[in-house]
This record gives C-alpha cells, structure tokens and sequence, in this order.
C-alpha cells in the first residue's frame, strides 16, 4: 500500500518557517510521503501569513491551487490567518480543517480526527490560544537551520497584526534553546539562524537574555556560524554588537528594522526608538565591524506620510551606511491603530515612493558588494543545483555562485571575491 503523501506550502517569516519545518518533520516520521506543493498529495497543507495584504492574498491562491490540483486531497490552513479571519478560511472551497498557531502542532492529530466527523466546511480549532512557547527548529529543507528562540510581541506598533496572531511575547530557554543546537549540530547543520518575532525580548520572563543565550551558544562544538535575525534598534545592544566584533562564530550580519526617516512617522507607528538612537546604532556596528552587512526595513506610504516625510526618510536613508533594505509597501490591516488613521496615502504614490526606495537599495546592496571586491571570505555553499551552479553566503551575507560540486555542499570555503555576474552575484572559479 502506497504512503500517504503531504505536501507543505508555507508563506512569510523564519519563524514560520522553522515551524512548518517541525510540523512537517511529525509527518515524515509517521511515514508520510512528502511531496512539493506543486505536486499531486491527498493532503496539503498551507502555513499562513498575514503581515500584509499582499501576503494574504497569496495564501488564498495557495489553497485555490491545492483544491485545483486534487479536489479530493485534505487541506489544512494553519498558523497567523486563522487566528485573525478563521470564518472566512472555514467557509473557502475545499478547506477541511483550520488551525490556529497554538492547535497546528498538534497537525496530525487533527486530521486523524477528520475521519470521524460529517461535516460541512472547514473544522476550527485553537485560535487565540497562543499562551506557551512551543519549540521550533528546520533542518533537512537548507543548509542553514532556522532556531526558533522567542514568540509573540508586546511592542504593539500601529501598522502590525503580529501580535493579535501571535500574542505575548514569550520564549525558549537558554538550556533549551543549546539542547536543540546540538540536535542540529549532530544532523550535520554548520549553521543557526536565532529567529523570533522579537528575539531581543529572549529570556525576560525568566531572568535570562540574548546575550547569555549568544555566549552559551557559542561554547556548543561543531556549529560553525550563528546568525542574529531582525532584532529591533532599542534592543540592539552595546554588549550583542561587542559579542559579535569579539566572535569567531557571530557572523556580521545584522537586521534592524528602521520602517521609517521620519521622527513624525515613527511617532505615529507606535515605534520604540527615533532616528538618533538607530544612527547610533548603525554607527557602532560600522566603528567595531567594519565589512558587517547591515540590513534595514522600510514601509512606504504610512498614512499621512507627507511629501516632505518621504523626502526625509530617503535622504536619512541615501546618507545612512547601510547594506541593503526590504521595503514594504503600507498595507492596511484590520483592527490595527493605523487602520484608523484617515490620511491615507494614494496607491498610485505608495507604489511610487516604494519604487524609488527600491532603486536606493539596489544601489545600496551592489555598493557593498563592489566594496567587499578582493577580500578573503569563508564561504558555507548550500546544496542547490540551479542550472549546473550551486550557492553558497560568506559570513556577511555575499551570495557567491560557483560550478556545482557536490562535494562542496554544506561546506565552508575560503574564496576570494574577484568578479560579479550581471544579477550582482560574485562568481567563484
């Protein structure tokens, strides 16, 4: 008798990622076939976002697609859209099961469950119950493994619906968190990357922090790289960029939302932190680690964000030394502060600052790339085979592309970065 085979379709963060990741992991053990989810599977399960409307709205061409694939597979949605419209997601065709993110791990169970029900649309269960911290890690999908350490938010900030998904702020901890390192240690992973909704808020509940987490982590034998995911500018502090300038293992590398270049904007988005405080910060990592890659993320198009604001948010941004930025265009979600501003901002002109702010971190990124010409990196090469080449991300964050070779994969190299192809991305002989 043929396995039963499920194929996953995840959407959005690290942190979902590495839950999709686990979850799936439940199912190949039980002996489940996993298919890709472009693949005919008698279940298919979609790991949902919901940080913008654009995001949405693909998790909705997912399960389309997964019904139009096979009209009699199971689909379960799971995880941040349930939590916020679990009725829309009940009644959509072909949805048999929805789960929020607490009840998702509990997956296979569910569907066990779906065999003795006669019902009519989707099955609800565990929205808003998202109390415990529930421990998450990837491995076997990358070369890097995603280490889920904290959860949830209490920040609040006026755009964002992470926290009505996700609830509290709560976390991993640190003898945990190294217990699961040393599982992925022994899977042959090289790589962590410490991902959260607020890692910089790791450990408050329990009288621990990040940077006692980041020491012990770095005592754990055979992981070779630790990578520090967003963490926000007012918990980006002294002693994490000092720990990182000190270590052989904390890749320079770091992500700091920014969303805005506009005291007036971050007021209005409920952010913790003004631009002096994140100058600063950006200033210290360039003065103790010259090469780090600094990225930053910027909305477009806050409602009443002026001409003039966008204007200084490039400027502060044109002058700032950082890599590269992830820009988003503003979205309004539902029972969000924003959502209640009434300066909205024409689609015609967010659409036009996002494209300017675009170009700027185009700009930006090969600057750095061109910078970093002629050094001597390590290089970790992932496992892919795209068109005969393979890729691998120096400590920095570089992507370098060389001829593919198996015996590369999982690696670390020193190369030197000599020459760019025409997409920005070194090419290793």
């Amino acid at each position: 008798m043929a396995p039963t085979t499920i194929a996953f379709h995840h959407f959005g963060c690290k942190v979902n990622f590495a839950e999709a990741s686990s979850i799936s992991r439940q199912f190949r053990d039980r002996g489940f076939e996993l298919k890709g989810h472009h693949e005919i599977a008698d279940i298919y399960v979609i790991s949902t976002c919901v940080v913008t409307a654009v995001a949405e709205k693909k998790c909705r061409a997912a399960i389309h697609q997964a019904h139009k694939l096979n009209p009699n597979a199971k689909i379960a949605v799971i995880g941040c859209f349930p939590e916020l419209k679990p009725e829309e997601l009940k009644h959509m065709e072909g949805v048999d099961l929805v789960l929020g993110n607490a009840a998702k791990y509990n997956l296979p169970e569910e569907l066990e469950k779906l065999k003795s029900h006669d019902y009519h649309g989707g099955l609800i269960q565990g929205i808003n119950e998202n109390s415990g911290f529930v421990p998450s890690f990837s491995y076997g999908d990358r070369t890097r493994s995603f280490l889920k350490i904290q959860d949830g938010c209490d920040y609040y900030c006026s755009y964002c619906t992470i926290p009505l998904a996700r609830g509290h702020s709560r976390s991993d901890t640190i003898e945990h968190v190294i217990s699961s390192a040393r599982e992925i240690v022994k899977n042959g992973i090289l790589e962590v990357v410490l991902t959260g909704v607020n890692i910089g808020d790791f450990g408050r509940q329990n009288g621990e922090n990040i940077t006692g987490l980041i020491r012990a982590l770095e005592q754990v034998e055979g992981l070779s790289r630790i990578r520090i995911s967003s963490i926000e500018p007012d918990l980006m502090t002294d002693e994490i960029i000092d720990l990182a300038a000190a270590s052989q293992k904390i890749m320079p590398h770091f992500h700091i939302p920014l969303q805005s270049g506009s005291d007036k904007i971050l007021r209005a988005m409920k952010r913790k932190y003004r631009l002096d405080l994140y100058s600063d910060r950006v200033e210290r990592i360039r003065k103790k680690l010259p090469w780090a890659c600094i990225a930053s993320d910027i909305i477009a198009g806050f409602p009443g964000e002026s001409d003039d604001d966008f204007r200084d948010t490039f400027n502060y941004l044109e002058q700032l030394p950082v890599s590269y930025m992830h820009v988003f265009t503003y979205s309004k979600r539902e029972n969000t502060l924003a959502s209640r501003i009434s300066e909205a901002v024409p689609d015609k002109i967010k659409k036009e600052r996002s494209q300017l702010l675009h170009r700027l971190s185009d700009l930006k990124k090969r600057s750095f790339y061109i910078q970093n010409k002629g050094r001597e990196m390590n290089v970790l090469f992932e496992s892919d085979n795209s068109k005969g080449w393979m890729h691998g991300f120096t400590g920095n964050y570089i992507k370098v592309k060389t001829k593919y070779d198996a015996a590369l994969s999982n690696k670390i190299r020193k190369v030197i970065l000599r020459e760019m192809d025409d997409d920005g991305v070194y090419i290793i002989e």
